[in-house]
């Protein structure tokens, strides 16, 4: 027998013995159970925003920082925690990263004004930069390409769906019971349970022979200019598009941006390897990430304010109503997975999105101060089927034809992407939906909050066909396994 901790692992044969089969299931839910800790923090938080706003101090349009600085910062160093995990190794990578994720929690449940609480979401961003790239890393390197790896990848993204379900109704019953406090606290004994579940249920880095390079220019540079592009989307509508200090950051931003352009083109040891998007598959899959997170992600935000601002629901009955289209999404990451056996990425992404397309279209019926929940259901239900199924064929497509050492960096690229295209999506759609509530109040007010809710919903749709028309210049590869 090989003495690669790779080879002993790797389920290549249909002949594997049934305890190392054994061994890759527990190996399999850990890794759920981290994107399930992942997906739990961010939308967690969502529920808790009210609370946090109040307590903090925090403006109607500066809130969003609770969750743009996670996603930005996340998304910033993504690439370089892709990159770090090829080199440092997938299962060490995995390990710092929950224990980064469980200092950062910490902080935000101690924070005791809003610029603390903005810095330990920064620092959770960075944890989890780490950790989502490790994750989907060794997904892709245990298992391998194929009906295995759309198993695995349905499971993974089926961990992360039920984080929806598990964040809203834990963040209402902890901000109720506990305070918002306990929405951080949480994750404290989670991701310690899973670091060290993980020192002894996750094989052992293959030893690394290159030197090991980091391109700190590049993260510098990448990481800076996607925080001052949101930082002018999200503070633009407040403080005026023409405003100096929106200028001058939209010019760094540029600037910051192409430097890093050509820092990539030039560096020996780059952070984003420009030959890796001469994968037609993972260049369409990067950009369907990004829209994905900056359509489909985007809603949960939109859902809390229409459930808690428009129809005066508790902490807890925005969790409770969010219990429907999280289970569809985990039902459609399940078909997902069947397509993408059955036929190719391509396909399943054109269906599940089309599906989205028309759910997304109907949510707008329940988002009006007259609705109720039952009338937002049908739309809540085909969303989050087609958003099931594009979350499982995006992550197949970004997937294919990348070789093992590369799994590290495209997972933080195709991640990147999905991060940047959160926050910018969030920035368009606020500023989108706020438009029409300035110097409002009383009736009148949550008249405009529901309409300008109905158009970035919308909006979103829009977005979501868009992403359809991407996945049409993926490869037609027919799967045969």
């Amino acid at each position: 027998m090989s003495s690669d901790p790779q080879a002993r692992f790797h389920p290549a044969s249909p002949d594997i013995p049934a305890s190392k089969q054994r061994a890759l299931g527990w190996i399999l839910a850990l890794l759920a159970l981290a994107q399930l800790i992942y997906s739990l923090d961010i939308n967690i938080v969502f529920v808790a925003l009210p609370e946090i706003g109040q307590a903090l101090g925090f403006s109607k349009q500066s809130l969003q920082w609770v969750v743009s600085a996670y996603t930005i910062f996340c998304g910033g160093f993504l690439l370089l925690g892709g990159r770090a995990a090829d080199l440092i190794g997938h299962k060490r990578m995995f390990i710092f990263a929950l224990a980064l994720y469980a200092i950062s929690s910490l902080l935000g449940g101690l924070a005791w004004n809003s610029l603390v609480i903005i810095i330990a979401r920064a620092i959770q961003g960075v944890g989890a930069a780490f950790l989502f790239p490790a994750t989907l890393s060794l997904i892709n390197r245990l298992f391998d390409e194929g009906p295995r790896r759309n198993r695995a990848l349905a499971v993974w993204g089926g961990a992360g769906a039920s984080g929806l379900t598990i964040g809203s109704l834990l963040g209402g019953l902890l901000t109720d019971g506990f305070g918002w406090e306990a929405v951080f606290y949480v994750n404290v004994p989670l991701a310690g349970i899973v670091a060290l579940a993980a020192i002894f249920l996750i094989p052992h880095d293959a030893s690394k022979e290159e030197k090991r390079r980091f391109d700190i220019p590049g993260a510098v540079t990448v990481t800076t200019g996607a925080t001052l592009l949101v930082y002018v989307l999200v503070q633009g509508p407040e403080f005026g598009w023409t405003s100096p200090s929106i200028l001058v950051c939209a010019i760094l931003s540029l600037i910051l941006l192409v430097v890093f352009a050509v820092i990539q083109a030039r560096s020996v040891d780059p952070l984003m390897p420009l030959h890796l998007f001469h994968n037609r598959s993972l260049a369409a899959g990067v950009m369907i990430t990004f829209i994905f997170m900056g359509t489909f992600g985007a809603l949960p935000y939109f859902l809390t304010i229409l459930f808690q601002n428009v129809h005066g629901y508790s902490a807890l009955m925005t969790g409770l109503a969010f219990l429907i289209p999280s289970l569809a999404i985990a039902v459609g990451t399940q078909l997902g997975e069947r397509l993408a056996t059955r036929f190719e990425a391509r396909s399943t992404l054109l269906i599940g999105m089309l599906i989205g397309v028309a759910g997304t279209l109907l949510i707008p019926i329940g988002a009006h101060i007259e609705s109720n929940y039952l009338s937002i259901v049908p739309g809540l239900v085909i969303s989050g089927i087609g958003q099931g199924i594009t979350w499982t064929g995006m992550w197949v497509a970004a997937s294919s034809g990348v070789a093992e050492e590369y799994q590290g960096v495209a997972s933080g690229i195709a991640s990147t992407t999905l991060n940047i295209g959160n926050a910018v999506g969030l920035a368009i759609l606020i500023a989108v939906a706020n438009e029409g509530i300035h110097g409002k109040s009383g009736e009148v007010l949550l008249e405009a909050v529901a309409a300008g809710e109905r158009t970035a919903i919308y909006l979103a749709a829009l977005g979501i066909l868009l992403g359809a028309l991407v996945a049409l210049f993926l490869p037609r590869r027919r799967n045969h396994y």
